[in-house]
């Protein structure tokens, strides 16, 4: 195949990736509620429709959206957050921007369309400023104390109780004191910290992390009957949360997610493992046969 036949079935593509992101972005402009980042979401739209032209004139063609990529990062930017959908979208960019260069000898306008690209992204860390993750360091804190509090303390009820209601029944008690607990602790932090967060939402995110934590590790005993095939279910769904909300964090605010996930799985399963231990010497020790 011929370089310019190569360039014409490649820029089909990148024709139809502007197009998509077009839409995307005249979308979101739609329903942000800041004026500010509509203003640059919008500016960005046209941006790509310009693109979109740019390439046209290379394939002479019409091609539509791939609509179900526009609706994909919608609505994963309406529920995940505008941050992280977008980010998520730039990184699929990234390669798109290296394949441009690949062909600039050929196509004049690549050098321009790669500047745009990087002129968006710095526009868009620029403009992003999400109240959720102002208040990441509040979640952290009830996530992964709730993790590392809850799965030890299911670890040891599990080897010293025996049973499955009784384990959760317990593990609930615990977990709804020690939301209330995080919250309070996360209030009067954010208080004297000063850092221009509402102590009253740092409060509600740490204790709504940790709820929902707890919730998740106990279900198990709640379903199943046997208390080991519990636990082993509760470590499992212990290591997803930690799998997806750093996957979160590592899209929304470019950090290392196998540091971090590597580091919080260990902690979790190391306290989990230890209390296990310690429940079987306490009921050893106190003659408890469950």
């Amino acid at each position: 195949m011929s370089d310019n036949a190569k360039l014409s079935e490649r820029a089909l593509a990148y024709q139809r990736n502007e197009i998509t992101e077009h839409e995307i972005y005249k979308r979101l402009a739609g329903v942000v509620k800041s004026p500010e980042n509509a203003d640059v979401l919008k500016r960005i739209a046209a941006d790509e429709l310009r693109h979109y032209g740019e390439w046209k004139r290379h394939t002479g063609q019409d091609v539509g959206p791939v609509w179900r990529r526009v609706w994909f990062y919608y609505w994963i930017s309406r529920i995940l957050g505008l941050t992280f959908g977008i980010k998520l979208m730039e990184r699929g960019e990234e390669g798109a921007q290296k394949e441009y260069a690949k062909w600039r000898e050929i196509a004049a306008n690549a050098d321009a369309i790669i500047r745009d690209e990087n002129d968006h992204e710095k526009a868009l860390i620029a403009m992003l400023d999400e109240e959720r993750l102002r208040y990441v360091g509040s979640i952290v804190l009830g996530l992964n104390d709730a993790l590392v509090e809850l799965t030890g303390g299911l670890a040891g009820l599990t080897l010293a109780l025996g049973a499955t209601r009784l384990i959760a029944l317990s593990g609930l008690v615990v977990g709804i004191a020690a939301a209330l607990s995080m919250a309070a602790s996360g209030y009067l932090s954010a208080k004297a910290e000063k850092s221009g967060k509402a102590p009253l939402r740092a409060a509600i995110y740490t204790g709504v992390a940790y709820v929902f934590t707890v919730i998740a590790l106990i279900l198990p005993y709640l379903i199943l009957t046997n208390p080991y095939v519990c636990l082993a279910c509760t470590l499992a769904v212990a290591v997803l949360i930690i799998a997806a909300f750093n996957y979160y964090i590592s899209v929304a605010m470019e950090e290392s997610f196998r540091k971090q996930f590597t580091e919080m799985v260990c902690v979790s399963l190391g306290v989990a493992a230890l209390s296990f231990g310690a429940g079987y010497v306490l009921r050893a020790a106190l003659g408890v046969d469950a």
